[in-house]
């Protein structure tokens, strides 16, 4: 059969800015052939991530992860319906999910590399695995419960960059969950800043394209930063830095700020701002949520949970079509989206 796939058609460059040009649509032959442990998937969404930014490299600069090939199929966080299954454990009709699933509209896989997920848990949403109840939502958990060291009263104060994406949006939430008293959210637009305090449950936010973040953090924050989630670096970490407490902590789950540009992650605090780290003791380290994977099933759950009591509000942005997966890879690059960027290639569930 004749199916649609997105290939990488060029690189950015490690400075450039990637445009949705870099990628490009084609259709190709799949066989009607599975070979024993493999299935047919129809996928249902496609998820773009900001992760995905040094996959378009030649280079990612980890050894996690691997660059997208040109000409080739690309591939992230994905979950679809088997079609087909010869596969012992998996059967026609479930929804697996993976983090290398192929950017095509059907696709023969390896049923050993899927995972089977329950629709049970996201009330049916099944995008949400790909977001607030998958490796977004499991980075912010994991990453406040390992890093951020919050106790149940303690009375802390949270800043959350990056607040309205798909990790801040649900980092900002789960740091109320878990106990701080305060939690101030930095975003780019008033939309956003709005959607933050009257839906999401933020206490203050910042739109650091209109607002002076400095002054408006010192308004915000009274009694100083102790934590800090962190999501794009540069300027705005710069900022948030220079009044945290004594003893705090840096959550380092992202820099997109820094992306484009071609230096070393986590990028270097420049000497001023690393001079007020190590005066304050301010904790730093590199954290990488697949170091956790015996905490992803106990997470998924919390997640699931917090979501189905209505503690945990779930925002995404959804662009239809395979042809998008582009246009919708670079309006994530630049803020366009709310919550976590999904795009849907079949809405069709049943069989």
């Amino acid at each position: 059969m004749i199916v649609q796939r997105v290939v990488l058609n060029s690189r950015p460059g490690k400075n450039g800015n990637p445009v949705a040009e870099n990628f490009r649509m084609e259709e190709v032959y799949l066989t009607d052939n599975i070979n024993e442990g493999q299935v047919q998937v129809r996928t249902l969404y496609l998820s773009v991530d900001p992760y995905m930014r040094c996959r378009m490299n030649e280079d990612t600069g980890t050894d996690y992860i691997t660059p997208w090939q040109l000409s080739q199929v690309v591939d992230g966080g994905g979950i679809g319906i088997i079609e087909e299954s010869k596969h012992t454990n998996l059967t026609k009709g479930d929804f697996v999910t993976s983090f290398y699933w192929p950017w095509q509209t059907k696709v023969i896989l390896d049923g050993n590399n899927l995972e089977k997920v329950d629709p049970q848990l996201v009330n049916g949403h099944l995008s949400y695995f790909l977001g607030a109840i998958g490796m977004p939502g499991l980075t912010s958990l994991i990453g406040i419960q390992e890093k951020g060291h919050i106790t149940a009263g303690s009375n802390k104060t949270m800043v959350v960059s990056g607040a309205a994406g798909a990790c801040g949006s649900v980092a900002g939430q789960i740091g109320h969950l878990l106990g701080c008293s305060r939690v101030v959210g930095i975003c780019g637009t008033h939309e956003k800043c709005v959607l933050l305090t009257s839906e999401l449950g933020f206490d203050a936010a910042i739109n650091y394209k209109k607002e002076n973040v400095a002054e408006q953090l010192r308004e915000s924050c009274p009694a100083g930063v102790d934590v800090y989630f962190d999501n794009v670096g540069g300027n705005i970490s710069d900022t948030v830095i220079s009044q945290m407490n004594e003893n705090s902590h840096i959550i380092l789950c992202g820099q997109i700020s820094q992306y484009n540009k071609d230096v070393p992650y986590p990028p270097p605090l420049s000497p001023a701002i690393e001079a007020i780290q190590k005066e304050r003791n301010i904790t730093r380290e590199r954290f990488l949520v697949l170091n956790y994977k015996d905490k992803f099933e106990p997470g998924i759950l919390q997640l699931s949970q917090w979501f189905k009591e209505g503690k945990l509000k779930i925002k995404e942005t959804v662009i239809n079509g395979l042809e998008n997966m582009g246009a919708a890879f670079q309006s994530m690059m630049t803020g366009g989206n709310i919550g976590k960027q999904i795009v849907c290639i079949s809405e069709e569930i049943s069989l």
